[in-house]
């Protein structure tokens, strides 16, 4: 077998996986501090409004594609726009969980370091939900974009005057974004196959799905991405496994000319 086939091999350095119960306590909270605190943005109706037509009005300043050009490929179908409406609902948070899952019970190192840097960035996006509340472009009328998934299904949102779930007035950054890019990039750096790049299909296929289906902006994804890149940035990597650092050959001291054996009868 091979060194790139072959498994890493746990050595007496190898970092130890952490408490199972404090890791499903720490992993519970960072869901319930994302889920119920987007809603400390609510009652900011008008600013949210205001801010969405900023944001529309930066990006065509800034010669971004539409968001409706997105949208209308989706539209080519009933059955594409209800699998694009059916990733939104249910592929975030259960590939997240799956891929914190997988790295705990394979790669515990990877795994600390993936939720130090998604809980960074979960925490910072909520900090900017607060800062800076934003109806989605669903809900801006000069956007010309549809709710596809009141349309045409499923839905996650109520309507927002009467949802009490969620804030739909949270959407930059996007998580959604941020978290799918995260999952890949994770994977990326966690393991050695040749087909691991084809990860990042998940953070693609998620930004076509959070424009199309207009529940995002362009600018919600790169400040997303930005908020990533500063983690990164700031929470160091660990190492792949497998790539030992290479050893110190021993050194070998260097003889004196009175130590050197002579050779008898050697020509001078």
């Amino acid at each position: 077998m091979n060194a790139r086939s072959e498994p890493a091999q746990a050595g007496p350095d190898a970092p130890a996986r952490p408490p199972l119960v404090r890791e499903l306590l720490l992993v519970a909270g960072l869901f319930l501090v994302y889920k119920f605190g987007r809603r400390l943005a609510t009652g900011h109706t008008a600013e949210a409004f205001r801010n969405a037509h900023h944001v529309w009005d930066w990006e065509r300043a800034l010669r971004l594609p539409d968001e409706g050009t997105v949208q209308d490929v989706l539209l080519h179908g009933d059955t594409l726009i209800h699998v694009a409406n059916t990733y939104y609902a249910a592929v975030h948070f259960p590939a997240t969980l799956a891929f914190l899952v997988w790295l705990y019970l394979r790669r515990p190192a990877h795994y600390v370091w993936a939720r130090r840097v998604l809980a960074a960035v979960t925490g910072a996006a909520l900090a900017l939900h607060l800062l800076f509340p934003l109806a989605p472009p669903r809900m801006l009328g000069a956007t010309g974009l549809i709710d596809t998934a009141r349309a045409f299904g499923p839905s996650v949102y109520g309507p927002p005057r009467t949802d009490s779930l969620s804030n739909q007035f949270a959407a930059m950054p996007s998580l959604h974004f941020g978290w799918a890019l995260m999952l890949a990039i994770g994977l990326i750096v966690a393991t050695r196959t040749r087909w691991r790049w084809l990860w990042l299909l998940h953070p693609l296929v998620t930004l076509l799905v959070i424009v199309g289906t207009a529940n995002h902006y362009w600018l919600d994804v790169i400040v997303a991405a930005a908020l990533l890149g500063l983690a990164l940035a700031v929470l160091r990597v660990p190492r792949r496994p497998g790539c030992a650092l290479p050893r110190r050959r021993p050194e070998v001291r260097r003889r004196s000319s009175a130590e050197r054996p002579e050779l008898v009868g050697a020509g001078r």
